[in-house]
């Protein structure tokens, strides 16, 4: 299996596999996932802000629930299925990641595998990353976990899938939900945002620009 090395600042990392969020990671989405949730807010009488607020890195159907809390399980279903109908919809501006395309190429080219871990469920994961052109081997969504994120369960399961121990990954995520899932699987976390994780960068092209040399 091809490994690599990054050199981020003081820090050398040997890098096994790679494993991405989706939305704000690798797919810039945030305009249209902002758009659903403030056309679902004004439908369910919600102020956009707590959406807004709470969504990011979470599944719908749990920031749903920590906002219409008299509601019961089939009703939070209901809510979060309009939601997501409403992202399926809107596909209009979405695009890979300023330096998405060059470091998924740059992984390829060195044989370094990647996957993608997203709370997103299956059908609209599908549909934000062929917008972006970007075809992961591995794909975990919500419809193939018990539990989204802050829980690991994702990235362990994409490690798995790759055969990599989770703690040679290094997870790349833009969400503080998305860092501790990472960090809770035991791997090491680059944080796009603003957002502390173990590496802190502003662009995928900083980790493109850190590798060095190639190993098998």
């Amino acid at each position: 299996m091809h490994v690599m090395h990054l050199i981020h600042g003081s820090r050398r990392l040997t890098v096994a596999a790679v494993l991405f969020d989706m939305d704000g990671t690798l797919v810039d989405s945030d305009a249209a996932v902002d758009r659903s949730w403030i056309a679902w807010s004004k439908e369910y009488g919600v102020d956009p802000a707590l959406p807004l607020a709470i969504a990011p890195g979470h599944p719908a159907a749990d920031t749903i629930a920590k906002i219409l809390l008299d509601a019961d399980p089939a009703a939070i279903a209901e809510a979060a299925a309009r939601q997501l109908a409403l992202e399926y919809e809107d596909l209009a501006d979405v695009t890979a990641t300023d330096g998405a395309p060059e470091l998924i190429a740059a992984l390829d080219s060195r044989g370094v595998p990647w996957a993608v871990v997203t709370s997103a469920d299956e059908r609209l994961a599908k549909l934000r990353l062929a917008a972006a052109d970007i075809s992961p081997r591995i794909l975990i969504t919500t419809d193939d976990v018990p539990v989204g994120k802050p829980d690991p369960a994702g990235y362990l399961r994409a490690a798995d899938l790759l055969g990599v121990a989770p703690g040679d990954c290094l997870v790349v995520e833009d969400t503080e939900p998305g860092v501790a899932a990472g960090r809770a699987a035991g791997a090491t976390v680059a944080a796009l945002k603003g957002v502390i994780g173990d590496l802190r960068i502003d662009s995928l092209r900083r980790i493109t620009e850190s590798m060095v040399g190639r190993e098998t």
